[in-house]
């Protein structure tokens, strides 16, 4: 019992001790602003400055990097930011006017993590039975094989429409006949008797052969 109060008591003088050596510090008004160290034009806002000398009270700068309160001297300050390096400031003894003005520069921080790759299957099981079951990809030479098919061809001739190349044949072919025949009339076969009579007499060629059978 007597050694648990003795080093109560211990702690409790430590702790005395302490506070009243922060308290023997002089006070300071410190003030300044925090700015990306690549760019003095590029202000970091909302910085958290913490006093690890002071029971590490925190303060916040505001939206443009401005911070103002009051510290004591030989205060260790650590200036923290989501994307920057931590950075640590020491208010020195015997400022003058008891005001010390600071401008921080924080440099960004690269933190390379871990790749990181997701499976869509829960177990093993269900990966090997997905790969038992794969349907692999045709290769090149399949692909042009079922390019190249009848069947491919006359859905794309279909389909597609033609290419200069065909235009340009049927024009000129077309230039050529009216060319041809611009001295000459055109024959029109319904006014043609020849061509008449001979679907005359196929017709009735047809009807021979059918009452022959």
């Amino acid at each position: 019992m007597k050694k648990c109060l003795l080093i109560w008591i211990v702690c409790l003088l430590a702790g005395v001790a302490a506070h009243a050596q922060v308290a023997d510090k002089p006070l300071v008004q410190f003030t300044g602003i925090t700015y990306n160290a690549d760019s003095s034009k590029v202000i970091v806002p909302y910085v958290s400055i913490t006093n690890l000398s002071n029971n590490k009270t925190v303060f916040i700068a505001n939206y443009k990097g401005y911070f103002s309160f009051v510290a004591h001297e030989q205060d260790t300050l650590r200036f923290t930011a989501v994307g920057f390096a931590p950075q640590e400031l020491v208010i020195p003894a015997n400022v003058t006017n008891k005001s010390y003005t600071v401008q921080v520069a924080m440099k960004p921080q690269v933190i390379n993590l871990p790749a990181f790759h997701m499976f869509p299957w829960a177990t093993t099981d269900e990966f090997k039975k997905d790969f038992l079951t794969m349907k692999l990809a045709d290769d090149d030479l399949e692909n042009a094989r079922k390019n190249l098919s009848r069947s491919s061809l006359a859905a794309l001739g279909s389909t597609l429409p033609r290419d200069a190349n065909e235009i340009q044949s049927a024009v000129a072919q077309d230039m050529h006949n009216r060319i041809q025949n611009s001295h000459s009339l055109i024959p029109n076969p319904l006014l043609n008797p020849i061509a008449w009579g001979t679907l005359i007499k196929q017709i009735a060629d047809g009807d021979k052969s059918r009452s022959s059978n």
